[in-house]
């Protein structure tokens, strides 16, 4: 008997922020690792750290403006991705022109998950969920080689492109995005 996966996308919870703040460091560590940057320590920990206390805090709406989506593969949670406002690094890239447009952002998934089709799963959800909100736009970014890769392929290219924005050649890239474009 073939045992069948299956992915299921929902709201986190306080039952799942354990399994989001294991995905952050295990995702975020390997990022870093995968970039050459995994000697940078106190970065790895800054960028969990941040990102454990925008999930913890989404958890109160009346508190928070980030919605958080995660991806379950079998039950066990594989991947998060959040929307709210812009985060500081867009905000600068873009000198604030970009404010009044929300981020899709914490798009994680487990290394061991990756290339599986979760990560294009949570942002199909999240867009789904930001159309049925009445948002028509939304902007993404990343300073990961990686990343920028894929959001190449996913996005098209960069609305803001900040070359040598993390150090000599490494770019930080932003994109602005219509909902419409990307769902039906």
């Amino acid at each position: 008997m073939t045992k069948t996966n299956h992915l299921a996308l929902s709201t986190l919870t306080q039952d799942d922020i354990l399994f989001v703040c294991q995905i952050f460091k295990y995702s975020i560590s390997d990022a870093f690792e995968k970039e050459g940057l995994g000697h940078l320590h106190d970065d790895i920990q800054k960028e969990i750290e941040d990102k454990k206390q925008l999930a913890l805090t989404s958890l109160d709406p009346t508190n928070s403006d980030t919605y958080f989506l995660i991806a379950k593969l079998n039950e066990a949670v594989v991947g998060t991705i959040s929307f709210g406002p812009c985060g500081e690094a867009i905000q600068s890239c873009t000198e604030n022109q970009l404010d009044d447009v929300g981020e899709l952002g914490s798009i994680y998934v487990l290394p061991s998950c990756q290339g599986q089709g979760v990560g294009s799963n949570l942002i199909k959800g999240m867009l789904t969920y930001l159309k049925k909100q009445g948002i028509d736009q939304f902007c993404l970014d990343s300073g990961y080689k990686r990343a920028q890769t894929r959001w190449l392929r996913k996005f098209g290219e960069p609305y803001k492109v900040v070359k040598d924005y993390w150090g000599p050649d490494s770019d930080h890239m932003v994109w602005l995005c219509k909902v419409s474009d990307y769902i039906d």
